[in-house]
């Protein structure tokens, strides 16, 4: 059911191809970087591969059915904890090139379940063959990482507002149709 005080556009399917596909691109500029321009992904890189593509499967998920409230929470919680854990790799993974001490916790293999031996399995996509404390790309004086970081934090950030608002609507939705008094 549609809340008319609440945007529509979280309940269409555009938005949630829109979510995929954005996601997506950075995944596929990741590999262009990667089998492109030669440059070594470290462990770290991979993981944050992994966040974005949570937030791939995120909007494929709210793009199933997302005029059903059920379908849409199950999406915003995926991207949530996707780009929450995102942020959180990123923000280590800039600890990491700063302070080269740290950059020695930084594994040279992915730590995957059994079940789930995706480095070896998917090595071109999944393989760490980089160190975590290099930087092999700047632009605007923003390394690779810091923006991966950027994007986590912009991904939360529209999350925030499309939950905020849906919250928003279904609250003035339940004032019988009116809006509260300002």
């Amino acid at each position: 059911m549609s809340n008319r005080y609440a945007s529509p556009f979280p309940e269409t399917r555009v938005a949630w191809l829109l979510l995929a596909a954005s996601a997506l691109g950075l995944e596929l500029a990741a590999l262009w970087f990667q089998h492109g321009m030669g440059l070594d992904p470290c462990v770290m890189c991979i993981y944050e591969r992994l966040a974005l593509i949570g937030i791939v499967l995120a909007g494929l998920l709210g793009a199933i059915q997302p005029r059903w409230p059920v379908m849409r929470l199950l999406g915003y919680l995926l991207w949530g904890v996707s780009a929450a854990w995102g942020l959180k790799l990123g923000v280590e993974h800039i600890g990491m090139q700063n302070d080269k001490m740290a950059a020695l916790s930084c594994s040279f293999s992915p730590d995957f379940p059994a079940w789930a031996r995706l480095d070896e399995w998917f090595p071109s996509l999944f393989l760490p063959t980089g160190y975590c404390d290099d930087v092999q790309w700047q632009w605007l004086s923003l390394t690779m990482v810091e923006w991966v970081t950027v994007a986590f934090g912009v991904y939360l950030s529209v999350l925030a507002i499309v939950v905020v608002s849906e919250l928003r609507g279904r609250r003035r939705a339940g004032t019988n149709g009116r809006h509260p008094a300002v």
